[in-house]
């Protein structure tokens, strides 16, 4: 239920499109992620044997498909992705807001906003969820009807909307902001203070974001259960991470009152020339989350608190870690946007809409095949990045849905 945002590709240009294209570059390479993710869940170590349709706990919202044949790296990879890429783009699509309400005011901003993230919520939740989850049900042994899926669909609990959920949360954070804005006009203005100064000392804002994030999320995941996510129809998010979300998108805010290329987002600033450094960060919050999951789950865990207290704390520091080193190589490899990564940066919204439909269509129909579940997810990945964004590239030509992808 992972899950870049429409926002995100039609952020205006900078004058110097050198100094957008790595926040443009950024986004794409997160889309590219999540498909990632959502590909090689499949063939995940610990993913749980399909059962029952209906049968508690529903994990097929997690794992639609599930292949026997394994490939271990694969649970490094989702591992390691579902400690920072949804904060990642949280962060990422609050830079623009600043911009968009300065440009727009509180209330073209939300009309804005309800266009573009709440009418494709509400068709990806409608359409593109029981798609994707239609091998689930094949799987689980449900009669290959429209008929029967649609009876089954509509008595569970809850309403699966897939990666959508993100897109409702986004607009949730966005009508905060903007509500605020339209009390106190200039706020996003007051939130980029937090970040000045961040092209010349980054690790201000870093040491700032962590432990804010952790804040907010430690005193939720020390209270609800492992893993938890709170379902309210097609509405769910992962309780414990909400405020971390917030945090995050609010951060973005700050980075993206100064301007974009301008900051923290400077390419020729601190956080790009030190680019390895930052790639080294990650390192020891992830072992440290690796080693405490293992404590977890040994025979004889300590108390629970201290494993929640130890376990986010490193869960922040990886998080923001693993943030920066992705924005610090952007900013400090990417100057230009080429003709393949311009489609992909104006099709990356699209791609993240319809890629869990092929991810699971195309996992589902390798499930015969004994390729090995590396060679399968290498496949199912190129397959839906493709099919993706081919189908993006179609749909844009029609002209309600080009206004929005």
């Amino acid at each position: 239920m992972h899950a870049p945002l429409k926002d995100m590709e039609t952020a205006p240009r900078s004058r110097d499109d050198g100094r957008n294209a790595p926040i443009g570059a950024l986004r794409a390479f997160v889309t590219l992620l999540v498909v990632a993710h959502h590909t090689v869940l499949t063939y995940n170590p610990y993913a749980p044997p399909p059962k029952a349709f209906d049968a508690q706990p529903i994990l097929w919202t997690v794992f639609p498909v599930v292949d026997p044949q394994k490939f271990a790296p694969f649970g490094l990879l989702t591992l390691v992705n579902d400690l920072f890429f949804m904060s990642l783009m949280f962060f990422i699509s609050g830079v623009f807001v600043a911009g968009g309400l300065r440009a727009k005011g509180a209330g073209g901003f939300l009309k804005a906003r309800a266009l573009k993230l709440g009418v494709p919520f509400v068709l990806s939740a409608a359409f593109l969820a029981p798609l994707a989850y239609f091998p689930a049900w094949l799987q689980s042994g449900g009669a290959p009807s429209l008929q029967a899926f649609a009876r089954a669909w509509v008595q569970l609990p809850f309403w699966p909307s897939g990666p959508a959920w993100f897109l409702w949360g986004r607009l949730v954070f966005g009508g905060i902001v903007a509500s605020v804005h339209a009390l106190f006009p200039g706020v996003a203005d007051e939130l980029g203070v937090l970040a000045s100064g961040a092209d010349r000392k980054p690790a201000r804002f870093f040491w700032g974001l962590a432990a804010v994030s952790a804040l907010a999320y430690l005193p939720l995941v020390m209270t609800t259960p492992f893993g938890h996510w709170t379902v309210i129809g097609p509405f769910a998010v992962q309780t414990a991470r909400i405020g971390h979300y917030f945090v995050y998108f609010l951060a973005g805010i700050a980075v993206g009152a100064a301007g974009v290329g301008q900051g923290l987002t400077d390419p020729d600033g601190k956080l790009a020339r030190r680019w390895w450094l930052w790639c080294l960060a990650p390192i020891p919050p992830i072992v440290a989350t690796m080693v405490i999951l293992g404590v977890a789950f040994s025979p004889n865990p300590p108390p629970r608190a201290l494993l929640d207290l130890a376990g986010g704390v490193s869960f922040a520091l990886a998080c923001a870690t693993l943030s920066f080193a992705a924005l610090a190589v952007a900013l400090r490899f990417v100057r230009r946007s080429g003709p393949v990564g311009g489609s992909l940066r104006a099709n990356a919204y699209g791609l993240y809409l319809t890629h869990y439909v092929f991810t699971s269509w195309l996992a589902w129909l390798l499930l015969p095949q004994a390729w090995g579940g590396l060679v399968k997810g290498v496949i199912v990945f190129a397959g839906a990045v493709t099919l993706g964004w081919l189908t993006t590239m179609a749909l844009r030509r029609m002209p309600l849905l080009g206004r929005i992808l």
